[in-house]
């Protein structure tokens, strides 16, 4: 059945000047507008598009898919504020409202903002929030630690940062476990380091144990490469600069080099650090 904020296969029905109608069952004739109708078609033929609403809520397609799809949380642009509320770029003709009652703070154009889209109930228009937590999962959940998971940081506390688990839940990245700023929208990689007894998730974005090690060991081996074999940060550089160039302790800095070292990979000297030409 087709549904407003989702992609869809309608079939083709007839060619007007408008563009192309398409047949969307309980939704009537949709229009996929003149500006978007391929170059070979044919009456019959289905095609693959999102369906939204236009400027006087009537369905509408398009072969073009948007940078976020409602249910989805993403970091977008605010391209104006109106009398209804701010716009917002998410790659399609249409932009994006966000209603005045969905703002926890006043948009500002040009800045980019953390939402949350969803089909408005009332209007069938496709709307966003900056209101997250209450599209976030409350409920139980089956996370466990270790487990690597996707990581959309957006809010920052004494303890933190808050992070959208997976799309669904919430958890808490602690300061003493993030060595660079993070900034509210920014997608990542991280992991599960604890849940606790009350089901609250503990995260880390280093995986925990050996794995966190091995990971600062591919990414020391990688700039090794990048910077043609020689690398100045070494065991002496300061905690200050290996948080700068790597984001973490210099304790897990260390132990990733000595590992390294034991493997033959690097050669560790006074001055810096020296990938081992294996050909030779």
């Amino acid at each position: 059945m087709a549904t407003i904020g989702e992609r869809t296969s309608l079939r083709i029905l007839r060619e007007k000047t408008f563009g192309l109608y398409l047949d969307g069952g309980e939704l009537g004739e949709v229009l996929l507008p003149h500006r978007e109708v391929p170059q070979e078609w044919e009456s019959g033929q289905m095609l693959e598009v999102f369906l939204y609403t236009d400027s006087e809520d009537r369905p509408v397609a398009t072969l073009q898919t948007p940078k976020a799809m409602p249910g989805q949380f993403a970091r977008l642009r605010c391209l104006e504020v109106t009398g209804v509320g701010a716009f917002m770029d998410w790659g399609l003709p249409k932009d994006l409202l966000v209603p005045f009652r969905e703002q926890k703070t006043r948009m500002q154009p040009g800045h980019y903002y953390l939402v949350f889209l969803r089909v408005d109930e009332a209007s069938e228009r496709i709307i966003a929030t900056t209101r997250l937590t209450r599209h976030m999962d409350l409920g139980p959940h089956d996370f466990r630690p270790g487990q690597q998971v996707d990581l959309i940081p957006f809010a920052k506390t004494e303890l933190g940062y808050k992070a959208i688990v997976n799309g669904t839940h919430s958890g808490l990245l602690f300061a003493s476990e993030v060595y660079q700023d993070l900034k509210p929208g920014e997608q990542l990689k991280g992991y599960i380091a604890a849940i606790r007894p009350d089901g609250k998730i503990d995260l880390t974005l280093h995986a925990p144990g050996r794995g966190k090690v091995e990971d600062i060991e591919s990414q020391i081996l990688a700039e090794l490469a990048a910077r043609g074999g020689y690398w100045s940060l070494c065991d002496h550089s300061s905690a200050g600069e290996i948080k700068e160039e790597l984001g973490v302790s210099k304790r897990t800095f260390k132990q990733a080099l000595g590992s390294l070292l034991k493997k033959g990979k690097i050669i560790i000297e006074p001055k810096g650090t020296r990938l081992v030409d294996e050909e030779k």
